[in-house]
């Protein structure tokens, strides 16, 4: 639930190519909450012939994408309005191996920022820049030993566990084993988040302050729900993952409420629902769940593996 007088914006960028640097078209949508609960709306359209011409920060994107989520995380903790372009990292064999995106990121991989003229890429080094460069909540503790710890969590996860479960690999590794790799790498990783947080965290990762280290945590406990991961293991990131996900920016970031969102089939709703029951209740106590209750939660969509 948005809280009254909460104001975000959110763009829908559609390019002539759908990934092309010449010609942009931006739908820029700003939502208001008033103190009466009463939403409004309103549309504004920007016409482009050049991204370095734009003076709103454009976020090449894929709606799913972890690595794109900390950064539209980032944006919004600092208050930096933006305009997404969709990547499809599946259709057609994935948009970002073309040779357009190519150009724009050498590693053919979300996310892209383009801001203040520059066009930088890895999503890491984009929240570095944006703590160095931009005003906003600070994403980082001002004491260099606190400072050293987020970035110790961070790296945990953006560097050994996110990558070793990601499309790439899991292609390069086969898609049949999909579940078995991903649990496999996101449980190595979270045995050790897990046991470094019980040292650092206060209501959120580090102490009581939002930092880049939950930046990383909340997309990755959403792959590790989607790879069926038992987050029963890990108690004290599950807190802190139900502790960021409740904040505004946060749910402003989540890949469900993204332009390029496509919706969950039927069968992946039901088995994600079910995962965050046993995740919360355990899985003795949902033994006993029935078929029929399980069949009733079916929503015919469709959406693609990725």
């Amino acid at each position: 639930r948005i809280p009254s007088g909460y104001m975000f914006r959110t763009a829908r960028s559609v390019t002539r190519n759908r990934v092309n640097m010449s010609t942009k078209i931006v739908t820029v949508s700003t939502t208001v909450v008033d103190v009466d609960g009463k939403v409004t709306q309103s549309t504004e359209t920007v016409t482009t012939k050049n991204a370095a011409v734009t003076e709103k920060p454009t976020l090449y994107t894929y709606w799913r994408s972890s690595c794109s989520w900390r950064v539209r995380l980032a944006l919004n903790l600092k208050g930096i309005s933006f305009a997404s372009v969709p990547v499809h990292l599946v259709k057609d064999g994935g948009e970002q191996l073309k040779q357009a995106y190519s150009d724009v990121n050498p590693m053919m991989q979300v996310p892209t920022l383009e801001i203040d003229g520059l066009v930088l890429s890895e999503s890491i080094a984009i929240l570095e820049y944006l703590e160095e460069a931009k005003g906003g909540q600070a994403l980082l503790p001002s004491d260099p030993i606190t400072r050293a710890k987020v970035r110790e969590l961070v790296q945990i996860v953006a560097s050994g566990t996110q990558p070793v479960q990601n499309l790439r690999v899991l292609r390069k590794h086969g898609l049949e084993h999909k579940l078995e790799w991903g649990q496999w790498a996101i449980n190595f990783g979270f045995n050790a988040l897990e046991k470094k947080l019980k040292t650092t965290a206060g209501k959120y990762s580090v102490g009581d302050e939002i930092t880049m280290a939950d930046i990383c945590l909340v997309p990755q406990v959403f792959n590790a729900n989607r790879l069926q991961v038992d987050m029963s293991l890990y108690p004290t990131i599950s807190r802190i993952n139900a502790a960021l996900s409740e904040l505004p920016a946060f749910k402003l970031a989540h890949p469900d409420v993204q332009p390029d969102a496509v919706r969950q089939s039927g069968v992946e709703q039901c088995n994600m629902r079910f995962r965050h029951r046993i995740a919360r209740n355990g899985h003795s106590r949902m033994a006993g769940v029935s078929a029929r209750s399980y069949r009733s939660c079916f929503v015919v969509n469709s959406h693609p593996l990725f």
